[in-house]
C-alpha cells in the first residue's frame, strides 16, 4: 500500500529571508500543548509576527494561500519538534525551497509529504526576490526533475534521492505503510512469546 504520490506542488510563494531560523521561532513552545495539531496553523511565527506588527511575510494579505515557501541557510534548526512542520503545513505550506535545512527538519517534512528542496544562494535570492516583487506570481514546482517555474523562467533545484523516490512513489508515510501489513503484523506479534504469555495472563 503507498500514499498519494507528491510529484507537483503548485500556487503562489512566500519568501522568508535570514538563516538559522529554527523551530522554537516557527512554532514557539507555549502552543507545543496541542497533541491534535488543531489550529497550530494560526500561530506559526507567532512571535515574529508580533514583532513585526502585522508586516510579517506570513500576515501580508498578498501571501494569503502561498503554498511554496522560500527559505535560506540552515532553516529548520533547532529543537527537532514536529510541530514545526506541522504548523507550517496547516497554514497552507506544500513545500520548502531553500538553500539548506536542519536535517531532523527536512525528515519532519518528508513524514508529512512535504517536500524540502534546495537550491544555490544566487538562485533563492532570485527566486525571493521575484516573490517579493510580484507575490501573485504563480509557480510550478515538480519533483521528478527538481524544478521551479514561473513566470517564463525557470530555476534548477536539487534534492536527496531517498526523500525524492519515497514522495515520487507515495511511500513517503511510514505510519500508513506500517498500518497497511496490519496482518503480518498480528502474525508476528503471535510467534512472540513475550506477547502470547501476556495475552495468555490477561
Amino acid at each position: 500500500m503507498t500514499t498519494a504520490p507528491i510529484t507537483m506542488v503548485e500556487g503562489k510563494a512566500i519568501a522568508l529571508p535570514g538563516h538559522d531560523i529554527d523551530t522554537d521561532r516557527i512554532i514557539p513552545a507555549r502552543f507545543l500543548k496541542s497533541i491534535s495539531f488543531a489550529g497550530l496553523g494560526n500561530h506559526v511565527f507567532a512571535d515574529d509576527r508580533a514583532a513585526a506588527g502585522g508586516d510579517h511575510p506570513f500576515d501580508r494579505p498578498e501571501h494569503q494561500g502561498a503554498r511554496i515557501l522560500v527559505v535560506n541557510r540552515n532553516f529548520g534548526c533547532g529543537s527537532s519538534r514536529e510541530h514545526a512542520p506541522r504548523s507550517l503545513q496547516r497554514w497552507g505550506i506544500a513545500a520548502v525551497i531553500g538553500e539548506s535545512f536542519a536535517e531532523i527538519f527536512a525528515s519532519n517534512c518528508l513524514a508529512l509529504g512535504m517536500p524540502c528542496l534546495r537550491g544555490e544562494t544566487g538562485t533563492v535570492e532570485d527566486i525571493q526576490q521575484l516573490v517579493q516583487e510580484q507575490p501573485g506570481v504563480h509557480f510550478c514546482l515538480t519533483l521528478e526533475a527538481p524544478t521551479l517555474r514561473g513566470l517564463d523562467r525557470h530555476w534548477p533545484l536539487t534534492m536527496e534521492n531517498g526523500p525524492q523516490t519515497m514522495l515520487l512513489n507515495g511511500c513517503w508515510d511510514a505510519t500508513g505503510l506500517l498500518l497497511s501489513h496490519d496482518d503480518r503484523l498480528r502474525r508476528t506479534a503471535l510467534q512472540l512469546p513475550y506477547l502470547n504469555d501476556f495475552a495468555l495472563s490477561n
